[in-house]
């Protein structure tokens, strides 16, 4: 008998850190917060999810515990300090005494830096992911946390790092601390399973991207392409069924899992699409895993002759006819097409006037360092101008 279409059971992981999942666990909220010695938590997360059903449900319930709970949802869909630092405020007035992180991957950044922040004495800016610098972080200033993500895209719940929007420097910067990983995360499929078809395409895309970069960046590290090519495997077949089925739990739950599995693999790097798409959000202020799923082709396109190896394993794995750089292209095209992704920059409201700004930023992300080839400004001007044009043809050959 054939079980790959049921929902899967429930189960619990240690890896990377303590995972309950399946259907209906976020009502062990509670319990994991009194596991971790959390009385007063703060739940943050965004306004949108701050009036629905299921957050006034997990406050309720949390109370009926005996645990008082404070809500925070003064959260940007691209973050930036302002929110961490109000956050760090309400934290500190209230008393509160650990985070629940809930919700998409902004809440979860946000959440997981209040966390960082409420015992530190140095700007968090002092702790972006350069050298060192985490080094700098008191371990023992940093409130425990719990991860909740309700889409399947970032994987922040399993992250050890946020990024966060410096407004000065129109600058997304990741910051980074061991101990960001929150020590218990419950991946519940239910908490999906009201998501809009495009935030699940937009959010499902940026998952897989994040497996696929990871998959795609240099260095012996094969735990990391294992994740990676089964995040994969998993996305290709359970993300259009999540797009035209919302409440598909079957799918929903292999989406959940695979979004952590890609922010799991991608300790190994990420590469040229996100080295453009953070400058890209943060003077346009654009959906990050929208703009990544447009950038996506023109990057893999420019990295042609470095992947075409990689790519027809890749490519057998996921038993596509062609077992092909072109295969591989072919495949991820047509679900772009599929999930309503837009083929040009243009289309998401990007425009050419801040190209040399972009690709001066785009060399210095962290991100570009996973690239499969190294890539200069020159270079990542050329891949913005087709991606804003929609001019695949252009990188080809």
């Amino acid at each position: 008998m054939n079980n790959q279409n049921k929902i899967p059971s429930n189960a619990n992981w240690n890896y990377p850190t303590k995972i309950l999942f399946g259907a209906g666990r976020i009502c062990e909220l509670a319990y994991s917060c009194k596991d971790l010695n959390i009385r007063h938590p703060l739940l943050v997360t965004d306004p949108g999810l701050a009036t629905l059903p299921m957050v006034k449900s997990v406050l309720e319930k949390n109370e009926k515990a005996g645990l008082s709970t404070g809500l925070f949802s003064d959260v940007s869909p691209n973050p930036v300090e302002r929110n961490v630092l109000e956050g760090v405020r309400v934290f500190k007035d209230n008393r509160h005494d650990g985070v629940i992180a809930f919700g998409g991957g902004s809440s979860l950044d946000v959440g997981k830096t209040i966390a960082l922040m409420v015992g530190q004495n140095q700007s968090m800016w002092e702790f972006e992911d350069i050298g060192d610098n985490w080094k700098k972080v008191n371990p023992k200033g940093i409130a425990p946390i719990i991860g909740v993500p309700t889409n399947a895209g970032t994987g922040s719940e399993v992250g050890r790092a946020s990024v966060i929007l410096d407004k000065k420097t129109q600058t997304k910067k990741i910051i980074f601390h061991p101990k960001m990983l929150p020590e218990i995360v419950i991946l519940d499929p239910e908490l999906t399973l009201g998501l809009p078809s495009n935030i699940t395409a937009a959010t499902g895309m940026d998952a897989l991207i994040h497996c696929l970069e990871a998959f795609c960046a240099p260095g012996f590290h094969p735990m990391a392409d294992g994740i990676a090519v089964e995040g994969i495997r998993l996305i290709k077949k359970w993300l259009p069924a999540a797009y035209h089925e919302g409440t598909n739990l079957t799918a929903r739950s292999h989406m959940l899992v695979a979004a952590s599995m890609g922010a799991t693999a991608f300790q190994k790097g990420l590469g040229g699409v996100h080295a453009l798409s953070h400058p890209i959000g943060a003077l346009y202020d654009t959906h990050h895993g929208l703009t990544n799923a447009v950038i996506l082709p023109y990057v893999l396109m420019f990295n042609q002759q470095a992947l075409k190896e990689k790519f027809s394993g890749l490519a057998s794995y996921l038993q596509l006819k062609e077992r092909s750089f072109k295969g591989v292209m072919d495949y991820l095209l047509a679900l772009r097409e599929e999930l309503g992704i837009p083929h040009s920059l243009k289309r998401i409201g990007v425009d050419g006037l801040k190209v040399d700004e972009i690709s001066k930023m785009a060399v210095a992300d962290p991100s570009a360092g996973g690239n499969p080839i190294p890539l200069s400004k020159e270079d990542f001007k050329t891949i913005f101008e087709a991606a804003l044009s929609g001019r695949l043809d252009v990188l080809q050959g």
